[in-house]
């Protein structure tokens, strides 16, 4: 089947899904928990073979990003039955307004449609989307990078073999495509496709953003700072920064640039203590504007708060970044003028996700400044339509004065 046909497909099953229960999505989450937890060796197995094949190819941290493990896939499935307990966001009255007597006007959350999902080698994002899909009331169809390939088909094979077994639910609502044609094919299909979200690397951000017209949400990089304020408690500070940096330094929302107060009086120990932790300090790098990926971390020393909220929006990318202080005034200073989708006190920028945020998953963090900001969840994957009821209305009793508007909300 070409690419132009799952996409129709697609298009047409969402228009089905858009009339979902929330007891039949509920019902499809469940089952695919279960069925993920049952099947749970041969998940494995295959991510076996696509972490062998792929060991002598891929860096580092792309390996540690493919490599499915008992945590990850305890996160996985837990993450699929708290969107469960989440609220459905679809057929939300958003607001209620009388134009005039008889004549009213309903804002109403909605399904955006078909969701193209396009990202690297990260297994679990299938199951993570497919969640929020499924609740969100939207098709999606998934590109994974190559080296998950065989982890990919396991996961959305069962995930489909339990969609299947409901009868209410419609075909085709999730659908995987495997190549680069198909990825370019996905970028030219603007008629099915209502919203491209790519999770990667700096390089595919930049190419789906180039070379297609449909919307896309998402982040090209994860450039996070920590300021260290003259204020900061040592204990504090080296606590969160080597969590920042050490705890999963491949992730998005890992710690890459440290900025630390001249006044801070406890500069030298920090610096020591980040070393012990196995952190490799750069004093010069090449750019400020740089994602490690790895236990690298840079460090620069700046005059006061204002160089530091300088830095960050000159450099960073507007992912997450936190101010380590005993001061007040300076983290609301921080807070208000840094320009980043999450800005933090006091805690590790590792907590921008969007199951530690409690919106049971995410199909990614988003930088962009229109429709969802920050880790996407349910509600980032929808959008809005007006309803107006009335009984014969017409525009032109109102421009002649017959009738008056009066707007009261409702």
């Amino acid at each position: 089947m070409n690419f132009e046909d799952i996409a129709k497909q697609a298009k047409n099953a969402s228009l089905e899904m858009a009339e979902l229960t929330t007891e039949v999505k509920n019902k499809a989450l469940l089952k695919i928990a279960d069925a993920l937890e049952e099947n749970k060796s041969q998940i494995f197995e295959a991510n076996k073979t696509d972490l062998e094949q792929a060991k002598d190819s891929v860096s580092p941290s792309v390996f540690n990003r493919l490599k499915l493990d008992e945590n990850k896939m305890r996160d996985m499935i837990q993450g699929i039955r708290d969107v469960v307990k989440l609220e459905d966001p679809i057929g939300k009255t958003l607001l209620a307004r009388q134009l005039d007597e008889g004549l009213n006007l309903y804002k109403v959350s909605c399904p955006i449609g078909v969701i193209g999902i396009i990202f690297e080698a990260r297994p679990d994002v299938i199951a993570q989307i497919s969640s929020l899909a499924i609740k969100s009331s939207n098709a999606v169809i998934l590109k994974g990078g190559k080296e998950s390939i065989n982890t990919n088909k396991t996961i959305l094979g069962i995930i489909n073999s339990v969609l299947d077994s409901i009868k209410e639910f419609p075909k085709n609502a999730l659908s995987q495509v495997f190549t680069h044609d198909d990825v370019a094919q996905m970028l030219k299909c603007d008629a099915s496709i209502d919203l491209i979200i790519p999770r990667g690397g700096n390089k595919l951000v930049k190419f789906i953003k180039e070379n297609t017209k449909i919307p896309v949400l998402g982040h090209a990089d994860g450039i996070c700072h920590i300021f260290t304020d003259e204020s900061a408690d040592f204990e504090t500070a080296k606590k969160v920064i080597i969590d920042a940096k050490t705890q999963y330094p491949s992730a998005c929302n890992a710690v890459e640039t440290l900025l630390i107060h001249k006044n801070f009086n406890k500069k030298d120990e920090l610096l020591k203590e980040l070393e012990n932790a196995e952190i490799t300090l750069v004093s010069n790098p090449d750019t400020w504007a740089f994602e490690h990926g790895d236990k690298t971390l840079a460090y620069k020393v700046v005059t006061n708060i204002d160089e530091a909220i300088n830095h960050i929006n000159t450099y960073g990318s507007g992912h997450t970044d936190c101010i380590i202080t005993k001061n007040e005034q300076n983290a609301q200073k921080f807070m208000q003028k840094v320009d980043s989708a999450g800005v933090y006190q006091n805690v590790s920028t590792r907590f921008a996700d969007g199951f530690r945020y409690g919106f049971g998953a995410e199909v990614g963090i988003s930088t962009n400044k229109t429709h969802a900001r920050g880790p996407v969840g349910l509600k980032g994957l929808t959008i809005y339509k007006y309803k107006l009821i009335g009984n014969g209305h017409i525009v032109k009793d109102y421009v002649d004065g017959t009738k008056h508007f009066n707007h009261k909300d409702l």
